[in-house]
């Protein structure tokens, strides 16, 4: 399950991000999206939970949480458009 973290700190780190979501289970992958110019963080990343009852967990534990300063928001991650499995015609 792909998570969207927004409201995040500029100053929280991915290993901040991955360290709270592992306390509800296994992360996959932990994603911090970053500005091409400035290298700093936007301020929203993405999480991968393999196991969809941990990601669940972790969404409803985690969501309205204060991190550093700031109320977080997770939900789950809407797939890019296109992206989706294609049935073969």
């Amino acid at each position: 399950m792909k998570l969207l973290i927004r409201n995040l700190s500029r100053t929280t780190t991915e290993e901040t991000l991955r360290s709270l979501f592992e306390a509800h289970g296994t992360v996959q992958s932990c994603t911090l999206v970053m500005d091409k110019e400035s290298g700093r963080s936007k301020g929203f990343g993405f999480v991968e939970m393999p196991k969809p009852g941990e990601g669940k967990a972790a969404m409803k534990a985690l969501n309205y949480k204060e991190i550093e300063g700031h109320k977080i928001r997770v939900k789950k991650a809407d797939a890019k458009p296109g992206s989706e499995n294609k049935v073969n015609e």
